[in-house]
């Protein structure tokens, strides 16, 4: 996969994970495998072609950066200062420098297998935002009242977000992205970046790509938890 090298990648990790919060104060660090999900992510990331990484820190923020010495590529940590009170595209504008053509772009708390990735970067093309999306609707390790839905077309992402009543597949939270994305949550106000996915999907600059069967797992809950230690680790 020598055509996958060189990229850097940006993890999302500023949020207090609410849901989870009970059982795992911080959730960047909960344990999978004896690993912190962290880890994991940057893991599957450095198996798939990613040489450097930035990891977004919010919430329990020193204590994020300090396992960041045990990240398998060189990885440098940013404060998100709003992160308790805005959307998660505020967090990416926090390190929109760190943003080139192709980057990766990920949460702290999704569990990706590196096929995901390749497999994601073989049918991006040169498209300005790609987002790996998962078809097998209904799939149970998906809790399908809280995942990202995305309603697709002929390849191209038509419409994205949690309340899509017509949809056709999951957001896997793994995107390949450019500076494109970083302009249009920079002239918004309080953008998530669904709203940035919107924007770019109504000019018809983001692609959906198929991961087929490749394993990913959002840990938001107790429940997507026990599916982890169980299924993954």
């Amino acid at each position: 996969m020598a055509a996958m090298t060189g990229r850097h990648a940006i993890v999302l990790a500023a949020g207090a994970g609410s849901r989870l919060r009970d059982r795992e104060p911080v959730k960047p660090l909960t344990l999978v495998g004896g690993r912190p999900l962290i880890l994991h992510v940057l893991g599957a990331l450095a198996a798939a072609g990613a040489r450097s990484a930035t990891v977004v820190t919010g919430h329990a923020a020193d204590a994020v950066a300090a396992v960041l010495a045990d990240s398998p590529v060189p990885t440098d940590a940013r404060f998100n200062p709003l992160w308790a009170d805005t959307p998660n595209g505020v967090s990416l504008l926090a390190a929109r420098d760190r943003v080139s053509a192709g980057s990766f772009l990920c949460m702290a708390d999704h569990l990706l297998a590196p096929v995901l990735a390749e497999r994601l970067v073989a049918g991006a093309g040169d498209a300005p935002l790609a987002l790996g999306v998962d078809r097998r609707l209904g799939h149970p390790w998906v809790d399908e009242a809280d995942v990202t839905r995305v309603r697709t077309a002929g390849g191209a992402i038509r419409a994205i977000g949690k309340g899509l009543a017509v949809y056709d597949a999951y957001d896997t939270g793994l995107f390949l992205i450019g500076p494109e994305l970083v302009a249009v949550l920079a002239a918004a106000d309080r953008p998530s970046l669904s709203d940035g996915v919107s924007a770019l999907a109504r000019r018809g600059l983001a692609r959906a790509v198929d991961v087929g069967d490749a394993p990913w797992l959002d840990v938001d809950d107790a429940r997507a938890l026990e599916i982890a230690r169980g299924s993954w680790a």
